[in-house]
């Protein structure tokens, strides 16, 4: 398998940098939902928000090095078969994603820095607490970091149920470029 991408396919890189994201960002929602039921006397009342905001920082970078990558490999070439409405909606939908995406990071960050604490990443280093003390800090991005996030699993899904429906009902290879398949 390639690398770099070509204007056929998609490269190992943004392969593995797209499997990760989904990944993480499945693993993150479902992580977010499960502590907050934690009460304090649960052993992982502490131990999760760390690891949330330790994997959510992680994703941070993670998407900051897959938006420099879209700038020096550009993505292949929309498919002949793909109508120019398909190609509007797929640059909107790759949008929405990667903006409820950041989003979703940036609330977090403000939620967690609002009293004036930085981030520990796996206890290796802190990201610094740059904002905290504004009004209503931590509801209002607690807010926005609830329903942006829910917003984002939900258009995930229609993105996955949309690469499902060019896979089996037009028989593109949409879905075999992002698994490393298809035409070199």
């Amino acid at each position: 398998m390639q690398l770099l991408n070509s204007s056929n396919r998609y490269g190992l890189v943004s392969i593995v940098m797209h499997w990760l994201v989904a990944l993480a960002v499945f693993a993150l929602f479902g992580l977010g939902l499960w502590m907050t039921g934690l009460n304090y006397y649960s052993e992982w009342y502490r131990t999760a928000p760390a690891l949330h905001k330790s994997v959510g920082v992680t994703l941070f970078a993670l998407m900051l090095l897959r938006v420099l990558w879209r700038f020096f490999t550009p993505k292949p070439a929309p498919l002949s078969t793909h109508s120019s409405s398909e190609r509007l909606l797929s640059r909107l939908g790759h949008g929405l994603l990667y903006l409820g995406i950041f989003v979703v990071m940036i609330s977090g960050y403000l939620i967690s820095t609002a009293e004036g604490r930085g981030i520990s990443v796996f206890d290796l280093f802190e990201i610094p607490a740059l904002i905290s003390g504004l009004p209503n800090q931590a509801d209002l991005a607690g807010a926005v970091h609830f329903y942006v996030a829910w917003g984002l699993v939900i258009f995930a899904g229609l993105h996955a149920l949309a690469a499902l429906k060019h896979h089996f009902i037009d028989r593109d290879a949409t879905l075999k470029r992002m698994l490393g398949y298809g035409p070199k």
